[in-house]
Parts: structure tokens; sequence; C-alpha cells
């Protein structure tokens, strides 16, 4: 099983690339997983956001996936991204891809690796609201 990217960037995320990514001729399931910035929280507007990262975010995102890569059952390949910086609605702030021979491992591995990443990685996110407040959420 191979973890073919876990990465934190400021680059804008594309899902069906990670999903090239893993793609292997033996996989008979690819799931993947967009995590978009809506344009609400909490009954509120949001505008838009920014996610800031610990320096030690690449590791962590590293390790949470190796982690999910080495507890998976009949798993070919992993992708997971992070992005950073300014993020409009719309935007994929948390992609994620993975290739199983069958289905059930497929989106079980891929809920597992979203659930890890969001409890463990240091990413804090900057919500601006329409209404001019704004709010810090130390979670993705």
């Amino acid at each position: 099983m191979k973890v073919l990217r876990a990465v934190v960037t400021d680059e804008p995320l594309d899902v069906d690339e990670h999903a090239r990514l893993v793609d292997d001729p033996a996989a008979g399931a690819v799931v993947t997983f967009a995590g978009v910035v809506r344009d609400h929280d909490g009954g509120r507007s949001v505008q838009g956001l920014e996610y800031s990262a610990h320096p030690t975010a690449g590791a962590v995102v590293a390790e949470v996936a190796a982690e999910v890569a080495r507890r998976a059952q009949g798993v070919r390949a992993i992708a997971v991204s992070h992005r950073v910086g300014p993020l409009a609605i719309g935007d994929v702030a948390l992609a994620c891809a993975v290739a199983a021979d069958h289905r059930q491992e497929a989106f079980a591995t891929c809920s597992e690796l979203v659930e890890e990443v969001k409890r463990l990685l240091p990413v804090w996110k900057h919500q601006a609201f329409s209404d001019g407040t704004d709010e810090w959420v130390n979670s993705t």
C-alpha cells in the first residue's frame, strides 16, 4: 500500500487529480472526498476564510496518512492534501482519494483518513462573515 501524496499546500486542490494519482489496475474502487468551503456556518453567512498551519503540519499529515495506510486492509493507494491561505466559497480545503480492492475498504479508509486529518492536523480556520464579524476555529 502506498501513500502517494500527503501534503499541506497553498496551491488550489483538485480532487480528480488525487483520484488519478491513486489509480491502480488492481483496485475495484476509488473513493474521493472534497472538503469544500461553504457559504454558511452556525446560521451565519460566510464570505470566505483563511487557513493557517503550524510549521509541523506537513509532517503531521504525512504521519496521519502513513498510520491510516498501515491499518488499512485491501487498500492500494492513498492521497491527501490540505490547503492553507485564503479560500473562497466553493474552494476545496481538503482533498482525499483512496484506491482499494473493494468499495467497503475504500469508503472506510477515506472516512478514517478525513476524520484523522481533521482531528490531528494543526490548522486553524479564520472565517469572515457577511455581517463584518469574524472568528477563529482550531479545526478543519
